[in-house]
């Protein structure tokens, strides 16, 4: 039963799918006729680099693909320069278009570490919005109300807070829709903080006359690291699929065991029947949840980078943290003396602000020469220190 495995795949650890039905369809016509369907990603490529919380949606293109599907990716180099305004409190910058054409390179270079490129056409909308028109544009409009713009949860807020919208944001729902009446995708997929976008896919298809109504698959938000919040630069709770190995593994291996077992769904390419096995194999206690994990960080290393260069990885954590070493390649920074340790640390590129120093220290994650550091307004006096923030991240400091 083809189908029915490739719909378990397909549905694995989907936030909301909406018209399942057609997906299935689509699915089994592909394996009885062998025609391929099209699956949309879209892609605002507003900041260059990828981390494994952007990554959940490709893997599942990936899954689509070993299925049938010509994966559709989407750069949206010209909605870009509105601005994506979902979970926004404030009008995003618009961005130029050499900025977002440099994007668009890294985000078209990073995503195929993970899809086919022989099943998959890159898109630009700039190719049919460009060409719209001013009599285009204002048909468009006609197709939504303002009443029910604002009944989007961002917008209302917003509104009834007083605070600006531009009218442009109002067109980024209807700009991503009509992106899927010109390329007349079959399903599109999304997160979850998407769905008001996603639908308007299926609207504006109906409204122009496509012939279809794209199915709707969402995804959703990885948590970060620290299991809490979803992954993100600004938290630092991030894994970037561009880091060195060696900071890929570890960071990997720093996640709780329940939260493993989230990532192993959404990220891992082993099926649903080896997760599982692996899972009471950790229950009945022949399998050592560490060992799990470990598994779980070489796959997700060797995939942004290579079975060797994991295993190095692998090694070197080993080595630094089995046997309490520090690492001899760690960068070096030059401090004044009398330097506050929270600017210390920033300026070491150990932490991301002086907040979260604070807040690390609060929390007994930081040392210096392996010594735990306990006072905050810490200041160094002259001499050389190993500073480290948890398990992984330290630099030689030189003050003064």
């Amino acid at each position: 039963m083809p189908v029915v495995k490739a719909m378990r795949e397909i549905e694995r650890g989907t936030a909301e799918i909406i018209d399942r039905e057609r997906i299935e369809s689509l699915v089994r016509n592909y394996y009885e006729n062998g025609t391929p369907y099209k699956v949309k990603l879209g892609l605002d490529p507003t900041a260059p680099d990828l981390h494994l919380g952007h990554t959940v949606i490709l893997q599942k293109l990936a899954a689509f693909q070993k299925h049938g599907a010509i994966v559709q990716l989407l750069i949206g180099d010209f909605t870009a320069m509105i601005g994506d305004p979902t979970g926004k409190s404030e009008t995003r910058k618009v961005l130029d278009r050499e900025t977002v054409k440099q994007n668009a390179q890294t985000y078209q270079e990073q995503a195929f570490k993970i899809l086919d490129p022989e099943k998959t056409e890159l898109m630009f909308n700039s190719t049919w919005l460009d060409a719209l028109g001013a009599d285009g544009l204002i048909q468009l409009t006609t197709q939504y109300n303002v009443a029910r713009m604002l009944e989007r949860d961002d917008f209302e807020k917003r509104f009834k807070s007083g605070q600006s919208i531009a009218i442009s944001e109002f067109l980024y729902p209807l700009l991503q829709g009509y992106d899927s009446v010109a390329m007349e995708s079959d399903i599109e997929l999304g997160g979850t903080d998407q769905k008001f976008n996603l639908l308007m896919g299926r609207h504006l298809q109906r409204a122009y006359g496509v012939g279809k109504e794209q199915a709707v698959l969402m995804m959703p938000i990885l948590e970060g690291l620290d299991g809490v919040q979803k992954m993100s630069k600004s938290l630092g709770n991030y894994v970037g699929i561009s880091e060195p190995a060696k900071e890929i593994y570890a960071k990997i291996l720093s996640i709780s065991d329940e939260l493993m077992w989230r990532y192993y769904e959404l990220l891992s390419s082993r099926s649903l029947e080896e997760i599982e096995e692996m899972k009471k194999q950790v229950a009945e206690g022949t399998l050592h949840p560490k060992r799990a994990k470990e598994l779980l960080a070489l796959e997700i290393t060797a995939r942004f980078h290579n079975e060797e260069e994991a295993q190095k990885a692998k090694e070197a954590f080993d080595s630094l943290f089995k046997a309490r070493q520090i690492p001899e390649d760690i960068p070096e920074v030059t401090l004044e003396p009398g330097v506050w340790i929270c600017k210390a640390l920033v300026d070491a590129g150990l932490e991301p602000s002086n907040s979260q120093a604070r807040r690390d220290i609060k929390q007994g994650a930081v040392r210096i020469d392996q010594e735990k550091v306990s006072d905050e307004q810490l200041t160094l006096e002259p001499g050389e220190y190993i500073l480290q923030v948890g398990k992984r991240k330290f630099a030689r400091a030189k003050v003064g």
